[in-house]
Formats: C-alpha cells, structure tokens, sequence
C-alpha cells in the first residue's frame, strides 16, 4: 500500500452513552493518507461526538480504533496528540497578545536554562511556517492579524508536533470570507500533497466539491453513508444528511409590494469603520448586506441598533428622525438586532430557554419587585409553538439547544418586543443545511405579516436565494446597490474586493 492510500484512522462499531441518550451508536470511519474526508451531518447528527471520541476529549463505551494498522485505547487529549492527532476547533484557541512564535509554541518554549531564548524560538518558528509556505512573520502580533491569518496560525500550531499526520478541521471557514477561504483551501491542498490526513466538518455544501476527496454522513448518531465527492451530486448528500429533499431556487424577482412604504432610512452613516452610507428598508422587504470580511457590514448594523457610537449620519423610522444612542432606544423604536454571535450576545446561556424568550420584554412580565413566572413561561410556550422551538420543555437550558433553535430562541424575544425591522447578522452560521431551510422559512413568514429584515451574510448563494435587493460593502462603504433581477455572484464580487 502506497504512502497516500495507507489508512491513518480506522474507527468500527462505535457507541458513545450519556445519560437517556445513546449519542453514537454502531458508527464507522475511515481516513487515508494524504485525502481530506469531510464529515457532514445536522446539528446533533453526532459529527462531534465522534470527533471527541478520536481525540480523547471523551471515552467511547464500545467499539474499536485503529491509528496506522494498531489498535489504540484514546482515553485522553494527551493520548490522541501522542499518536499524531491533532483539532482546531470552530472557536480559535489563540493568545491575541503574544506572537505567532509564542502561540505555535507555547508549552513547549525554547529555553537556556531557566529562561526564555526568544531568538532561538522565532528563528524555529519562522523556519517551521516557511516550510509551511506560510507567509507569517513569527514575531508578528496574534491580536493584529485578519481571522484567515489566525486560522493558519492555529492549524500551524496543530502541526507543529512533529508527528502530527491527521488534522481535524472544524467548521473551518466559518468566520471568513471567500478570498480568504481560497487562501485556506491552498493550504489545505498543501498539506494533503504531503501526506497528512484531513477530516474536515463543514455545513457549506458548497465546499465540499472544492476540498474533499470523500464524504462521510451521519444522521441521528449513526453512519450512513461514505462516497467520493467527485461521483455524488450535492442533492443526494443532503438527503441522506436529513432524510429529506430540500432545495430552494435564487430569487428572480423581488417581492416587495409596488408602493411599500419605506421603514428605515439611513443617511450618511459614519464611524471609525463606516464612511457615509445610505440606503432605505421598504415595508416586508429583505434587504441584503453583502461584502468581504472587514467591509463594515456589521459596524452598520450595530450602529443602527445603536450598539455602537456613531460619528456622523442620521436615522429615520417610519419618516421620523429618530434618536438612537443605545440599544434600548433602537428597541423602543422597534429595531431588533441578531448578534452574528448568538451564543455570546444573543443568550444567557445559563438561563431557560423561557427567561431567555422574556428578556426584552421583562417589565410587563414582572410587578413591583415579583416577576410573574408563570406568564412568562406561558409566552415562551406560545413562541416555542409559533416557532416551532424543538426543546422538551421551556425550562430547558438555552445552552443545551443545537444552533438552529438557538437562533428560534433569539428571533422569538425580538417578536416578543413586537419589533417591526430585525437586523439578521450571519443568521446561519454554524447551522446545518435543515436547519438553515427552517431559518429561511421563518424569514419568510415574518415578511409575510408586515416585518422587515436586514440580511448580513457571507455567503452569496444565500444571499440570492433570500433577498430582494442587495447592497455591496468594500472597507466601509457602500460600493453599489443590486436588484436581485441583476444580481449575480460576480456582480456582488466584483463590488465587494477592494480596487487596488
């Protein structure tokens, strides 16, 4: 057997137990040298579950693991790097205030005695990332990169122990955009060129032509399937991920009624990261953020919602100038924002998914000093109907939700507030292709009874699919505005990189 067909990791018949749920269960895996193998599933389908399995993160409770033709016990993290296995994570593990060098390399220092050779250090460091052809400088500040440089850094700092040959990689283009994902998936392709086995997890379908040799499916904590991406049509993964057909066509032509009336107006718009931007939001209209990462479509969002100072530039609601210094008088005007990162500032993790659903609203749920449980769970039962909620019960911690009903969660206490325009920030990320279709449909019912939505996403094909007219962001501003009739990805990209 040839190096590149040689199999790295050969997991059969795997269960994994927590109490009153069988998470994993009969479940194989295989990964070769030298392919990337994407493991795709819904949210709860049991990707990372067995990914922990082969990290030693958790103990499996049946089953059997080979690593390179042995077979292996993983009963801890230290286990897995010993025999060459190495995760970077969705959330990036890095100090923003230490060097590239001391991030590659920290627990493992270069040391003359009791102290630190910090030019021995950068020089192994700046050697190991020129091998790597990375171009990093090892002295560079963490906190100063882009989150694609970052990215790097961490699957370099995966690398970095010597005999690390298989590399999970998770969700790892969530946070970054499409020139910066070009620029991961050359190094991607480098590593399998030299041997290394890649899992890679991912819910854009649309990468896994790109990137993958082979695909593995999982649904409901068991296997279903391994194909080669070259031979399997996208469609067919996902059914076998969810059971189900699910397809939804580009928009052709907007929706919103001629004459709407136009609810939201921005003139202007500035900040440190904004450079006068204007645009309008018509009466159920969806209207589209688009641009690279950095381009400032967020910073907008947060400035009308007045989560962030703005410098300059005026907003109107309903026609009415309207005074926005802080998040509570964009509420009071009916302005809702939905944090790109809903687990951080969209929920109180620690709290029930019925006190996170009351949480704009909590004064006409409380008198005096006493807070009236029993209507608030009431409402949080009417939204987990009306939003189909899938929670046992609304005292269940949010926390323990998958990412799509998190995301219910946090659109059901904006509708509480009875808000009438929702700032969508990156609404599907981390959420699987079914659950992504639920979010979409939701969107489209709350146009249908009168709202309207500010779209901010990174991802162009959805963009197309759910918009009625797009505006283009580059480095702060607005760079052009496009009907859906004439919208392309090529139009989009064409105004959203930079004009050197």
């Amino acid at each position: 057997m040839s190096q590149q067909n040689e199999v790295l990791v050969r997991m059969t018949g795997i269960h994994k137990y927590f109490p009153g749920v069988h998470a994993l269960n009969d479940v194989q895996f295989e990964l070769r040298a030298g392919e990337v193998h994407a493991l795709v599933g819904e949210n709860g389908a049991g990707k990372s579950t067995l990914m922990k399995v082969l990290t030693g993160i958790y103990e499996k409770d049946a089953g059997e693991i080979e690593v390179m033709g042995k077979p292996v016990e993983i009963r801890s993290t230290k286990d897995a790097q010993n025999l060459g296995i190495s995760i970077v994570h969705q959330e990036l593990n890095l100090l923003k205030d230490l060097t590239v060098a001391e991030n590659v390399y920290i627990g493992r220092e270069n040391m003359n005695g009791f102290l630190l050779d910090k030019k021995a250090q950068n020089k192994r460091a700046q050697e190991f990332l020129d091998r790597l052809n990375l171009n990093i400088k090892a002295t560079q500040n963490v906190g100063r990169m882009t989150v694609a440089k970052q990215q790097m850094v961490e699957i370099a700092k995966a690398l970095s122990y010597e005999n690390t040959r298989i590399l999970i990689l998770d969700e790892p283009t969530a946070p970054l955009s499409d020139v910066e994902i070009d620029e991961l998936f050359r190094f991607v392709r480098d590593m399998r060129s030299r041997g290394v086995g890649i899992i890679y997890i991912s819910h854009r379908m649309g990468e896994l032509k790109q990137i993958s040799d082979r695909i593995t499916v999982m649904r409901d904590g068991q296997y279903v399937d391994t194909v080669d991406t070259a031979t399997t049509p996208i469609d067919e993964i996902i059914r076998m991920m969810v059971g189900r057909v699910i397809y939804e066509q580009p928009k052709t032509e907007s929706h919103v009624a001629t004459g709407a009336p136009v609810v939201l107006e921005v003139k202007n718009l500035r900040s440190r990261d904004v450079r006068d931007v204007s645009f309008q939001l018509k009466k159920g209209e969806i209207l589209g953020l688009a641009g690279l990462v950095g381009a400032g479509r967020t910073e907008v969002g947060r400035l009308i919602s007045g989560a962030d100072k703005r410098d300059g530039g005026e907003i109107y609601v309903n026609g009415k100038l309207a005074d926005i210094q802080s998040p509570c008088d964009a509420v009071e005007l009916g302005i809702g924002y939905l944090s790109e990162d809903r687990r951080r500032y969209g929920l109180c993790l620690g709290l029930s998914v019925a006190n996170n659903i009351a949480l704009t609203k909590l004064d006409s749920f409380t008198q005096g000093i006493a807070v009236n449980d029993r209507q608030i769970k009431s409402t949080a039962r009417e939204y987990r109907e009306k939003m189909d909620i899938r929670t046992p019960s609304v005292d269940t911690l949010v926390r323990s939700l998958s990412g799509g009903n998190q995301q219910k969660v946090v659109v059901s206490k904006w509708l509480v507030r009875n808000c009438d325009v929702l700032i969508f920030d990156e609404p599907t990320r981390g959420i699987d292709v079914g659950a992504k279709s639920e979010i979409y449909k939701l969107m489209h019912s709350l146009i249908e009874e009168g709202k309207s939505i500010i779209m901010i996403s990174s991802e162009m094909p959805e963009l197309l699919r759910m918009a009625d007219r797009i505006l283009v962001m580059c480095e702060g501003e607005k760079t052009g505005e496009l009907g859906i009739e004439e919208a392309t990805q090529e139009k989009i990209m064409a105004l959203a990189a930079p004009q050197v």
